[in-house]
């Protein structure tokens, strides 16, 4: 939950006062401020200190600070009127890479995957503009929707034993064909799905020391087989791919516990079949950015 018992001064009130008007007229956004907070036309209060948290570390008086309330406000009018059990019925597992563009900071994680590549979140499919999108809402949008830490609970917990349903389902595709590209599976992208620990186990079972490679350049294709797959292909995938859809810029290593990205400017056919004979490996001579 976000904590509320951090005081707010009067000039930061102010400043955050003039921001939420700001954001009334120019994004047209029903708000009413009162000396508690902000309401919602749903009558939600969204009190200053969740407001100031929100922002941070934006100073509220900066103009930037006003597109980034306005998305943080829209965000959470496109829940709070739903039910609870809706919500829970449109949990969904949401795995993006460090740093990535979709990424709303460590207070969003719910689990990260060992290995330092992966952070396992909430999302909600169907509550914004696009009714099959999971969509991941900006930090503390989903603690002041729940406004109940068991909510939480059980709503991630509906998440994250989905990650392993269509983690077993992906499993099973691969095994009928282990050739293929990895793929999405119901409403898991691939690097959600490294989040299954059965899948991972598929993956790497077989390999020289547990360990397999892939190439994942955005979060709905990866490839397996680096050694017939030219690396520059990967890494243009990637840099063609629009923000919100890119994976990771440098190879992953899977074994069955972690997923890790390869180190940089290493060669990660190398790396993954270290102590395996290849039958002619093909080494990009560009390597991995």
């Amino acid at each position: 939950m976000i904590p509320q018992d951090v005081p707010v001064s009067d000039a930061e009130r102010a400043a955050l006062r003039q921001c939420v008007l700001a954001v009334a007229v120019l994004h047209d956004v029903d708000l009413e401020p009162d000396d508690a907070g902000v309401r919602l036309s749903s009558g939600r209060l969204v009190p200053w200190e969740t407001l100031s948290l929100a922002l941070r570390p934006v100073d509220p008086s900066a103009p930037a600070a006003r597109a980034r309330l306005a998305r943080w406000l829209v965000a959470l009018r496109m829940i709070s009127w739903r039910s609870p059990d809706d919500l829970a019925e449109r949990a969904r597992p949401v795995g993006l890479p460090v740093g990535h563009t979709l990424h709303p900071g460590l207070s969003w994680v719910r689990e990260p995957v060992r290995g330092g590549a992966v952070h396992l979140g909430l999302g909600f499919v169907g509550v914004g503009a696009d009714p099959e999108g999971v969509h991941v809402l900006p930090a503390g949008v989903v603690e002041v929707a729940a406004g109940d830490a068991g909510l939480l609970s059980e709503w991630w917990s509906r998440a994250r034993g989905y990650v392993e349903e269509m983690g077993a389902l992906a499993a099973q595709r691969y095994l009928r064909r282990p050739d293929g590209p990895l793929r999405p599976m119901g409403d898991a992208d691939v690097v959600t799905l490294l989040a299954s620990e059965e899948l991972r186990s598929v993956l790497a079972a077989g390999r020289a020391q547990g360990l397999r490679a892939a190439a994942v350049p955005t979060r709905r294709r990866g490839w397996l087989d680096l050694s017939r797959t030219d690396p520059a292909f990967a890494l243009c995938a990637a840099s063609l791919a629009e923000p919100d859809d890119r994976g990771f810029p440098r190879p992953l290593l899977i074994t069955r516990e972690e997923v890790t990205m390869a180190r940089e400017g290493g060669d990660p056919v190398l790396q993954a079949l270290r102590e395996q004979a290849a039958p002619d490996p093909i080494v990009s001579p560009m390597g991995w950015a």
